[in-house]
């Protein structure tokens, strides 16, 4: 044995016990599930019977579903969603315009295989964000890498990148990404440049990735951010080519969720200042 290889072997290799040797393996081997739950999964599969093949498929099984797991959370670090949310949580009735079956098939992530887009169109607070957020979860867990980023930070972004001179860099990250979220497009106008350099974004992803736009304005209007029709045409062309448009155009889903809060906090606290003798109509002390 060379002296690099006696080198790398742990203190007591030879002389150690099998517990020490075997947590230096599985630890070297990147198998951290394996290691944390070997001993109890013996003892289980002693107790039931269970001959050896079968216990080490349920170590390997182990293993696997932990490891998909600690992946899908990296995913959804490096998406840097705002915040995580799933359509558990989203009230598709109270957005009516909504086309909840096409959502919950958008969900299955077929469209990011066919490199097509999705774009919803909505007034403030109708959970355009949400539903963004949720399709990017989907997606993470469907084990497709995601970035998120508003329309004027990833602008910032940009022009930061070109005056650092690692626009390129930034460009190429941007393309290689299988689904890019920009939400918020059409709430901050943008300067020539920052336009230029967003639409020059969705060119190079163009039947390459699928990307993901949330806006509260109609088509017509985007020129009023883009500040270009020859640029919103163009950006439109290439964004509406393969493209699932969500309508969600309604009541604010934030103000009504708002006012259900106050409402029932407003309900608690007059309850909480009626005494217990009180008429509950009139408020009038009952002897």
């Amino acid at each position: 044995m060379t002296g690099a290889a006696k080198e790398s072997m742990p203190a007591g290799t030879t002389a150690g016990t099998p517990q020490i040797l075997l947590a230096h393996h599985l630890k070297h081997l990147k198998l951290p599930t394996v290691l944390r739950e070997y001993d109890k999964v013996a003892r289980e599969c002693a107790r039931d019977g269970v001959d050896h093949p079968r216990y080490l498929l349920r170590l390997v099984e182990l293993e696997l579903i932990d490891r998909e797991r600690r992946m899908v959370e990296r995913r959804i670090r490096a998406a840097r969603f705002p915040a995580v949310k799933s359509f558990d949580t989203f009230d598709f009735t109270a957005i009516p315009s909504l086309n909840k079956m096409l959502v919950l098939e958008l969900a299955r992530c077929g469209y990011i295989l066919r490199r097509e887009n999705i774009i919803a169109l909505g007034n403030s607070g109708t959970g355009k964000t949400h539903v963004a957020l949720a399709l990017g979860l989907a997606a993470c867990q469907k084990g497709f890498s995601v970035a998120f980023a508003t329309a004027a930070s990833l602008v910032n972004q940009l022009l930061e990148a070109r005056d650092e001179k690692r626009l390129l860099r930034l460009q190429r990250e941007l393309q290689a990404v299988k689904l890019l979220i920009v939400d918020e497009l059409g709430y901050v106008p943008l300067s020539p440049t920052g336009a230029e350099l967003l639409f020059e974004v969705f060119s190079q992803r163009y039947e390459r990735g699928s990307t993901i736009v949330t806006s509260n304005l109609p088509f017509e209007d985007w020129t009023s951010v883009l500040g270009s029709e020859r640029l919103t045409g163009a950006l439109l062309d290439r964004l509406t080519h393969h493209v699932s448009i969500l309508a969600m155009n309604g009541d604010s889903y934030r103000l009504r969720q708002s006012a259900g809060r106050r409402r029932a906090t407003a309900a608690a606290e007059q309850n909480q200042a009626t005494p217990d003798n009180a008429d509950p109509e009139t408020g009038e002390i009952i002897p």
